[in-house]
Parts: structure tokens; sequence; C-alpha cells
């Protein structure tokens, strides 16, 4: 049986050599469908493991809690809606909740900061000290500021790389330095290290970070002091992290003196919901275009059988002769089973080829990260050779059904 299979593939291939441009537009649609399912998964599990790369750059564990309120016509507001959060509930909330490691708060506004000649719009964060530890964030340079400098209100700030990079010439040394911040003097005390971009493809090192104190009384203003832009907590465990949220909505709810037919006039988000909601754009993304492939796989096979079906067409009267001297029915399916699966398994792995290549171009020209895993190049083959199998079924059929005496008669 294996000479027999042997001598079969090498009758496909020579019968498939006759017409090689045919072969080749036959192939066509099996290479463009396994190469694109290929490209695609790699673009999918690159973005993927991105989202979660930036995800893990806002901290450990971190819930974020936003103010916002619902109007008479139902939507809810967005962060800064309404005064709804102040400092004070996150100092409640760190003596309520056990499961809370820490908490924070933050409010921002973007300014123009000026250094010598030099300006640069940026994003200016008022935050308690704690702000820095809950998002993991450490210092390039210098350190931080602390409870007293919260307290006095002091003119203190910490910066990021990209401020650094456009407010000082290369080689200068920024802590130290005076920066003046809606023209109020600020001394720099640290530069962060580089966080890259957010999940939601923000800048994070276009940042700078003063107390909270002096940015409301000194730079922002407000209507209403202590109120917060948005308050921060972290857990010692992930797996808490849904229970503190629980917590969280209780004693806030009842802190604020919110009835039962009340909705919350604030909203919760965890890095986890953020990360899935990031996972389940690019997914359904990397489903559209994987549907795109599929069509191309079975464009590619519906190729495969209507050229086997010419090929049985044109070769009826040899196929009469193998029978006449003896070849069974089976020998006529396998054989043209075997050319099929031949098409199907030439066009996987030129796909296989371009698909690699496509990954890697679009990594290189794009620069979108791609992954490219084996087990999606092996269950691309596979589904090519599936396809070449379930579309070579009918043609080999047909082929070894005909009947001798016909067959010799056909011209």
């Amino acid at each position: 049986m294996p000479a027999f299979l042997f001598l079969t593939l090498m009758t496909a291939m020579r019968i498939l050599s006759r017409n090689r441009l045919r072969a080749g537009l036959t192939m066509l649609g099996i290479v463009i469908g396994v190469g694109a399912v290929i490209a695609m998964v790699s673009i999918g599990e690159g973005a993927k493991a991105a989202v979660q790369a930036q995800v893990a750059t806002m901290g450990t564990n971190v819930i974020i809690i936003l103010p916002g309120y619902t109007t008479a016509t139902g939507v809810r507001g967005g962060q800064g809606g309404k005064f709804t959060l102040t400092t004070s509930d996150g100092v409640y909330l760190k003596k309520r909740i056990p499961l809370l490691r820490d908490t924070g708060w933050a409010k921002r506004d973007a300014l123009q900061v000026v250094n010598g000649n030099r300006n640069w719009n940026v994003r200016v964060y008022g935050i308690s000290p704690s702000y820095l530890t809950i998002r993991d964030w450490d210092y390039e340079r210098g350190g931080g500021f602390t409870q007293t400098d919260v307290d006095t209100a002091s003119r203190v700030a910490i910066i990021g790389q990209t401020v650094v990079d456009n407010l000082f010439e290369a080689g200068e040394e920024p802590v130290g330095a005076a920066i003046r911040i809606k023209n109020v003097p600020f001394r720099i005390v640290g530069v962060l290290t580089t966080k890259g971009q957010s999940a939601e493809g923000v800048d994070q090192d276009d940042v700078i970070f003063i107390p909270f104190s002096t940015a409301e009384r000194k730079v922002f203003g407000t209507l209403f002091y202590g109120s917060v832009g948005a308050l921060f907590a972290s857990t010692e465990r992930a797996e808490d992290m849904a229970s503190a949220v629980e917590q969280i909505r209780e004693a806030l709810r009842a802190r604020h003196r919110l009835q039962p037919d009340q909705e919350d006039d604030f909203t919760i988000k965890t890095q986890v919901d953020i990360g899935k909601l990031q996972e389940g754009t690019s997914q359904t993304l990397t489903v559209m275009l994987l549907s795109i492939a599929a069509v191309s796989l079975l464009v590619g096979g519906i190729g495969i059988m209507n050229i086997l079906l010419v090929s049985v067409t044109e070769r009826t009267k040899e196929i009469g002769v193998r029978m006449a001297v003896g070849a069974k029915r089976r020998h006529i399916l396998i054989q043209f089973l075997i050319e099929a699966v031949t098409l199907s398994l030439l066009g996987g792995t030129v796909g296989i080829i371009v698909g690699v290549a496509g990954a890697r171009l679009t990594t290189l020209i794009a620069g979108w990260p791609t992954i490219i895993s084996g087990s999606t190049v092996l269950a691309a083959f596979l589904f090519s050779l599936v396809v070449g199998l379930f579309f070579g079924l009918y043609p080999a059929n047909k082929a070894s059904r005909l009947n001798p005496i016909d067959a010799l008669r056909y011209e």
C-alpha cells in the first residue's frame, strides 16, 4: 500500500505539472486563505499582548472610581461631570475596607509649561503621594514629594520623560531646575521612568505631577475644595478586586446617602475591565478578518473541486483504460483525492510563507506587534488539508463511479 500511495503521489505531481499555470491559479485561493489566517491571528495575538502590557502599566490590581451622575434624561455624566467624589472619600475607603492596600486621588488639567525659551502643553495632575505608589511608577532620577509637601502646598513637581525631551536640552539635568506652570514657579524634584502608551493610546510620559493641594489652590482653582477627578485604590491580590469593588460601591452609596432607588453617583472601573474592553475590540476585528480569510479558503476549495471536475472529464478515457486493466474504484478515488490534497497542501505551504512574511512586514512597516505561534501555523496547514479532502471528495467519487465501457468509448 505505501508503494501504491507513493506512485499515486508521483502521478499526481506529474499530472499537475502538465499545466502549472492552472495548478497555480487553483492554489491561489488556498494560499491567500492560509496566509491571511496566519497573518491575522498573529496580528491579533500581538495586539492582545500589547494591550496586556499597556494595562499592566496602570499598576498592580488598580481600581479607579470616577465621579458621575445620572441626568433627568438618563445619560450618565463623565469624569468631572459633578463634584461627587472628594479626598475624604479616599481616606474613608482606606479606613473602612481592609482589602484595600492603599487609596489615592488625582485631578488634572491641560496647561502650558515654560522652561526658559521653551514651552510645552502638557497634562498636569494634582495628586496625593500615594497615587504614584498605586500606579507602580518608579523614578529615573530624583524622587517624589511627601505628605508635608501636600500639607504646605509646596511648589514641587515630578515630570515624565516626554516633558524632559520637550522642555530641556539634551544632557541638561532637569532635577532641581525651575519651570513655570500657569505662571507659577515650580522646582522639579523627580523624573519618572518611561511607561509608554496607555491602553487608550495616551502617552503616559507626557505628564507633570504636583501636590494635590498646590494644584487646587495655586494652579487649577476649584469651586469645591477637596473634589477630585478620580479616586484610585489597589488590593494586595488580584482575586480580591471583585470583592473590593462591591465593598467600595456599598461604602460610597452609604456615605453619599443614596437611596435604594437611586443610581450610583460614581463609576467604578478596574484595569481588568479596561483590558477586557480593549481585547474585545481587537478580537472583534480579528474575527472579522478571519471571516474574510475563511471565505478565501472556501473559494480556494471550490476552485480545487472545479479543476478536478474538469480533469475528470479530460481523463475519462484514461480512467476507463485503468479500470479495464484491473484498477479498482478505490484506486481511482484515492488518486483524485491525492491530487486534491496535493494542491491544497502545496497552497497551504506557500500560504504559510506568505502569512509569516505578511506578519513580519506588518511589524516592520506599520510597527504593529505580531506573535506567530506554531499552533496557528499547524492549524492553518491542517485546515488546508481538510479543505482539499472535502472539496476533492465529490470529483474523486464521480471519477471512481465511471462505467469502464462508457469511459473507453468517451471522445
